[in-house]
């Protein structure tokens, strides 16, 4: 459907951290090595990152292919930074919103990507925009699924909610009410990395020094790559990184095994 990539660590260039490896990012939009939906990455691109000083990141989007941009080997070359999130789209379904609807969305302090597909969507979000302000719907930057689940997990950090427990119960709640949903989330505020692994690849690659790179998939064949094993919470900072369990809704609708038979 996607990848994406988030990196934390000295400041560095945009292009070192996603296009100069030899599977990069970049890379990826024609050639994923790991992607389990989908084959071209070709529906739009996003780079997001934080300047010094400034706790409010930029971005750079386009709605066509990656490859094709003619400005970005220039960005990338001089823009430099310490805290980067970046994705390459696969459309789940053709959308007039372009632009728009390519990753990473953002809000205050945070660079928000979905990589995965909202199972039923539209009709199976009509509940949880139930929970939403009417001028949060109203407000969407794109009418697509990944949108409405980044203004689900928006209002929660909004509210002061912590951001591994916002990611988490988002997940959570967009799980159950469309199971099978596709649900790898990965946020950034500059200082940490949340991401989740919900139906498609997670890994993650920490130092040399105070560095840390959370992706879809590896960019490169470096064996310090550790793969996020599926329903699982990733937290990191540029020297730590947490893994935690998610449960799965559907775990509580199995039907419970039948009682053994006694004499």
């Amino acid at each position: 459907m996607c990848r994406h990539l988030a990196y934390l660590g000295p400041e560095e260039t945009l292009g070192r951290a996603l296009l100069e490896p030899p599977h990069s990012l970049y890379r990826q939009a024609w050639e994923p090595r790991r992607q389990q939906h989908g084959r071209v990455n070709a529906d739009g691109f996003g780079i997001g990152w934080y300047a010094a000083g400034d706790p409010a990141p930029a971005r750079y989007r386009r709605a066509g292919p990656i490859w094709a941009d003619a400005s970005l080997a220039d960005l990338a070359r001089v823009v430099r930074s310490g805290a980067v999130l970046a994705a390459v789209r696969d459309a789940t379904r053709s959308d007039p919103d372009l632009e728009a609807a390519a990753a990473p969305y953002t809000g205050g302090r945070w660079l928000f990507s979905h990589n995965g597909a909202v199972g039923g969507w539209p009709d199976s979000m009509a509940r949880l925009a139930g929970s939403l302000p009417p001028v949060e719907l109203l407000s969407l930057e794109a009418r697509c699924d990944s949108a409405f689940v980044w203004a689900l997990l928006l209002n929660r950090l909004r509210a002061g909610i912590e951001d591994g427990k916002a990611v988490a119960d988002t997940v959570l709640a967009v799980a159950s009410a469309a199971p099978g949903s596709r649900l790898n989330l990965l946020i950034t505020d500059g200082e940490t990395i949340t991401a989740t692994a919900w139906g498609d690849t997670l890994w993650y690659l920490t130092g040399p020094g105070d560095r840390v790179v959370v992706a879809s998939e590896p960019y490169d064949d470096d064996p310090r790559w550790r793969e996020v094993p599926d329903r699982t919470l990733l937290s990191a900072t540029r020297t730590d990184v947490l893994l935690i369990p998610l449960k799965d809704p559907r775990d509580d609708m199995a039907p419970a095994p039948p009682e053994e038979s006694r004499p």
